[in-house]
């Protein structure tokens, strides 16, 4: 991949390092009136919608689904029938539509959309604390004490920004990882949380009709009154706290004045058909909270134009009781997500929108003495389909106690690289954190292109 020869730097600004180039560059810019920092300034800046993007762009779209606590990929993705019983566990292995690939029993429905993913046997990394791994695996950096950074969403909404009135990225539900935020990033590029209403169709978002009484003139007076607010503050301080909230307040107005944004938001316009295709069953007088809905939402979400949405789902932190503990949620995460890539393939929505099956980590092979599977980063599973991933492929393995990395170990920098380049965004690319300290989207990272359709 080429660039425009300007600046580089991997990290803190004292091991800045400019090529000859890019010295050249900047003093050429001089003579006209830039400095090297105004330099570095125009190179952090979010891209123009209208610019070309670093590659062409497969995916214009990501649902990412996080399960959060830990998923065991050996039963999941990754079985080892061959392995002793303490290793293997209790579930039986089943045939997927892909010759000679198996998955776990609990994984029926998934096994049959099994030749439209890519599984990754070998995903790994070094962090065995929940937010450490989390913060590799939303980031593509290990952690830095010295600096948070962005999350995959936010530096979309950073590099991209929003399509029409659609906030750039959403996370179903509010509750999970911290590492869901825009780190160094201005707040503005957080994300626009949803919250649950079980009451009312098993999982709703929040109302986003005009309150009773205040019609579109009153509103547009309401607005009135706050831009004058706001104008009184703009002159008496530049903080991002006041910008961020300005921002917040422009997408909820766009939210308001748009009736197709607010319908992307409900499930009320769903057929029987589709709920149930994504295992969306009564539950007394109302539906269930379950998996089915929130990936209903963010299958929604994506087709309304938002372009990053994060959907968690269950606990997986069993380190007791394992297979009690899967057993409630893994059959309503197969038949929720097996039905997300069938409703998105039927819709011709999967080769632009790319799915992320993800976690921090995995479990540890052995069975421990409480029945349960402790943390495993060293080797675990991850599934990607649409966006420009191939179909049907099984990418690098595990050895045969699902404990170490046999084949093609994808790391968490070449990972995220990817997952950017599909998205036409270049990770070499330097935003700007505190203190005008230029920082790499992603470091040291490769396309991994065996994982490309």
């Amino acid at each position: 991949m080429t660039t425009t020869p300007t600046a580089e730097c991997s990290g803190p600004l004292s091991t800045f390092a400019p090529t000859r180039r890019g010295w050249l560059h900047a003093g050429w810019l001089g003579g006209i009136g830039l400095n090297l920092g105004q330099l570095l300034q125009l190179q952090a800046a979010p891209r123009d919608e209208q610019a070309e993007p670093a590659a062409p762009a497969k995916a214009r779209s990501v649902i990412h689904i996080y399960l959060q606590g830990g998923f065991a990929h050996m039963d999941s993705f990754d079985p080892k029938p061959d392995a002793p019983v303490e290793y293997r566990g209790i579930l039986d292995p089943i045939s997927t539509s892909v010759p000679g690939v198996s998955f776990s029993s609990h994984m029926q429905r998934t096994a049959t959309v099994a030749d439209k993913l890519t599984v990754v046997r070998s995903m790994t990394h070094s962090e065995v604390d929940h937010q450490r791994g989390e913060h590799s695996m939303f980031t593509g950096y290990r952690p830095s004490p010295a600096l948070v950074y962005p999350g995959f969403g936010s530096v979309v909404a950073h590099e991209l920004g929003a399509k029409g009135a659609m906030p750039p990225y959403v996370v179903v539900p509010t509750a999970g990882s911290q590492f869901l935020g825009s780190g160094y990033l201005s707040n503005a590029f957080g994300p626009f949380a949803l919250g649950a209403d079980p009451a009312r169709t098993g999982y709703v978002v929040r109302d986003l009709n005009h309150p009773a009484g205040v019609d579109a003139a009153r509103l547009e007076r309401r607005k009135d009154w706050k831009n004058m607010v706001d104008e009184r503050f703009r002159t008496q301080a530049q903080d991002d706290a006041i910008a961020t909230m300005d921002s917040f307040y422009q997408k909820a107005w766009a939210l308001l004045d748009s009736p197709e944004s607010k319908a992307a938001f409900r499930l009320d316009g769903e057929s029987d058909q589709t709920r149930d295709l994504y295992g969306m069953k009564p539950w007394g007088p109302i539906l269930r909270p379950s998996a089915g809905a929130r990936f209903l939402v963010a299958r929604r979400l994506v087709e309304a134009g938002v372009r990053f949405v994060t959907v968690t789902y269950g606990a997986w932190d069993t380190h007791s009781y394992h297979y009690r503990g899967i057993e409630t949620q893994l059959p309503d995460l197969d038949r929720a997500f097996a039905g997300l890539i069938q409703d998105l393939d039927q819709r011709g929505l999967l080769e632009s929108t790319l799915v992320l099956v993800t976690s921090e980590f995995g479990r540890t092979p052995r069975i421990n003495a409480g029945g349960g599977r402790d943390h495993w980063p060293r080797v675990f599973s991850i599934v990607m389909a649409g966006g420009g991933i191939r179909r049907g492929h099984v990418f690098g393995a595990s050895d045969g106690l699902a404990a170490e990395v046999a084949d093609q170990p994808l790391s968490i920098e070449n990972y995220a690289t990817t997952i950017y380049h599909l998205l036409g965004i270049d990770a070499s690319r330097s935003l700007m954190s505190p203190g005008d300290r230029p920082q790499r989207i992603v470091t040291d990272g490769e396309v991994a292109r065996d994982l490309l359709a």
